[in-house]
């Protein structure tokens, strides 16, 4: 069977050239104005070195006074002095604008990163290109930065070879010819190298993404525990040195493609070599050259040769940084699933009611639907607790109705309109949520809850703590809500236990104060009289708002307004606590295992430590 051709880099030389020239002009023009007036001061230099020399012998020749020969040498002395000086110092303060623009880029990389569609963020292709675009602007030696310096040469080059190739024409066209085409034969091989690494950089992303995933967890602040009570640390160097064999493997073969078009461009090279010097030779045996003339001729072949040849590899360097860069652009043009501007604002209300329609899902490259044909209606201010086994679909269900996901068929209303009519973010404004899979930066717990680093208002988030159950453990840190969180950035840090974690993300879904509160499991990390304690707050905290909970201990579910349990993509049973045990079905029955569980000493007595809410605390 005929393989199919493997892709086309989609942003290549000129256009990636473009872009970077762009991203210059917005950030820092100098960086333009180096580059060129670096390669013109390159090409005058090269000029004087070439003449330098044969003028010279020229002046001896023609038995010139003494101080014609020195007045020429001063003149090319005094203006190498001058270029290279001006090389120097455009050489030293260039670097700061290529810096500035290389971090322009990145931090459009980042900006893509965390504001894109949450389908994109979940892909691992999307996650193996966002790696392989960070990649090209971590240092100065990134092909975000060297390719102004490729730039700069090639310049440099194209302006020395016009001046060495009016000189080739006039003592023989073949001559430069053969030069030429040996050289570009040169040049597409080591292409064809390059081009056998840009083809392979899903595989580089995926070994560097393995790599760097076994070593996050090695040194992993938050697995320490684990590691040492559970003797992980033999298994984890296995891994470790496992992906570091992989990647290793990538480059040898990589490195090994490289050698063999390093041989044949050396053995080109040593052809092109004798054959010009050969002629040179000859024309000056047989058509008496003289000496300045054999020397300039001579020092132009060399160069000719040289910087055709530093030409074309620059041009493959160039080429390959702006395969690099192709990266950059193909990661900051991926499509967005979701409208995020110039779309129609969030009707302003103080109710909103929610409806599935008809939604069908399944995640991608899976063949399995979660949902099928799922209706389902939130009424504004209601209490809504989601239940079912794992894997019926509990989290995906929220997830549809934030908007993280859009459904495959049906959909998501808001007030009875489709919410991908909705500037996607501000839809986003409306959910507060604590997630299964929440997690936190290393930052002070004022800046947690507030997910601010300014204009926090402290007094709020006192209360959101409180409200939250976390005020007196806060109130044991030296520094309160100003102690640092973690131990990897912050030495002082503190490390929170699960529960109080756990409270933390819930003060910080409180101090946003969106409309509806989605909780995902918050009490997973407490034990049951601790989430007693949280769930008997609930009321407070959700008055006038929509509340939407998923819960694997269904007695912690019983004060909502409507209890809906999942089963087989769809909803199987709803109704309050009391009507699903009345009904006798699928619920009861996981009611019941659950409540022995309790009975058995391990947790609650029996089912009447749930029927001590207080009743208008149960009716509001």
């Amino acid at each position: 069977m005929k393989e199919k051709p493997k892709n086309k880099p989609r942003f290549v030389l000129w256009k990636s050239i473009s872009f970077m020239a762009g991203t210059a002009w917005k950030t820092r023009k100098s960086v333009l104005f180096f580059c060129l007036a670096t390669a013109v001061a390159n090409v005058g230099i090269n000029l004087l070195q070439l003449f330098i020399a044969p003028e010279i012998i020229k002046k001896v020749e023609q038995l010139a006074p003494l101080w014609d020969m020195i007045w020429a040498i001063i003149a090319f002395s005094l203006g190498l002095f001058v270029l290279h000086f001006l090389v120097n110092n455009m050489n030293t303060f260039s670097p700061h604008g290529r810096y500035e623009v290389r971090a322009s880029i990145r931090e459009a990389i980042i900006e893509k990163m965390c504001l894109t569609s949450f389908p994109n963020a979940s892909n691992p292709d999307y996650q193996n290109l966002r790696k392989s675009a960070l990649a090209t602007t971590q240092s100065d030696t990134c092909a975000t930065e060297q390719i102004w310096i490729k730039l700069t040469n090639m310049l440099m080059s194209i302006g020395v070879l016009t001046v060495h190739l009016l000189l080739l024409i006039r003592l023989n066209i073949g001559i430069a010819l053969i030069i030429l085409f040996l050289t570009i034969i040169a040049s597409s091989l080591a292409r064809h190298n390059y081009d056998w690494i840009y083809h392979n950089r899903e595989e580089r992303g995926k070994r560097l993404n393995q790599f760097e995933y076994a070593r996050d967890k090695a040194e992993s602040v938050v697995l320490a525990k684990e590691i040492r009570i559970l003797g992980l640390k033999p298994w984890l160097d296995r891994i470790l040195n496992q992906t570091i064999f992989n990647y290793e493997t990538f480059v040898y073969r990589k490195e090994k493609s490289r050698l063999w078009g390093n041989i044949v461009d050396t053995t080109i090279m040593t052809v092109r070599s004798a054959i010009s010097y050969g002629y040179l030779i000859h024309m000056a045996l047989t058509q008496g050259l003289s000496a300045a003339e054999f020397l300039l001729y001579f020092n132009t072949i060399a160069g000719f040769s040289k910087h055709i040849n530093d030409l074309f590899m620059t041009i493959t360097d160039l080429y390959t940084d702006c395969l690099e860069v192709s990266l950059v652009r193909e990661y900051l043009s991926l499509p967005e699933l979701f409208c995020f501007e110039e779309r129609e604002c969030i009707p302003k209300s103080e109710k909103y009611d929610f409806c599935m329609e008809h939604v069908t899902f399944r995640y991608p490259k899976s063949d399995t639907a979660i949902f099928n044909d799922l209706n389902l209606t939130i009424h504004p201010g209601e209490k809504l607790a989601i239940v079912g086994l794992n894997g019926a679909g509990k989290t995906t269900l929220v997830k549809l109705l934030c908007g993280l996901y859009d459904p495959d068929k049906g959909h998501v209303l808001l007030n009875g309109i489709d919410i991908k009519r909705f500037d996607r973010r501000e839809y986003y404004e409306l959910f507060s949520a604590v997630f299964q899979d929440s997690s936190i930066l290393d930052v002070t717990i004022a800046e947690t809850v507030a997910q601010q680093h300014v204009e926090i208002d402290k007094d709020r988030v006192m209360h959101c703590i409180e409200k939250a159950g976390l005020s007196k453990q806060i109130e044991q840190f030296s520094n309160g809500i100003e102690t640092h969180i973690g131990k990897e950035v912050y030495p002082d840090g503190v490390l929170l236990s699960g529960g109080q974690m756990q409270r933390l993300l819930l003060a910080r879904a409180l101090y946003k104060d969106g409309a509806v509160l989605v909780l995902d499991e918050p009490t997973a990390a407490l034990d049951p009289i601790a989430e007693d304690d949280i769930y008997r707050k609930y009321n407070e905290m959700t008055i006038g708002k929509t509340s939407v909970f998923i819960s694997h201990r269904l007695a912690s579910t019983r004060f909502c307004d409507r209890i809906i349990f999942l089963a087989n993509g769809s909803v199987l049973e709803e109704g309050s606590h009391e009507q699903l045990l009345q009904l006798d079905g699928e619920y009861a029955k996981l009611f019941k295992v659950q409540s022995q569980y309790y009975q058995e000493g391990r947790g609650f007595a029996d089912e009447e430590s749930w029927t001590t809410w207080p009743k208008g605390d149960m009716e509001a």
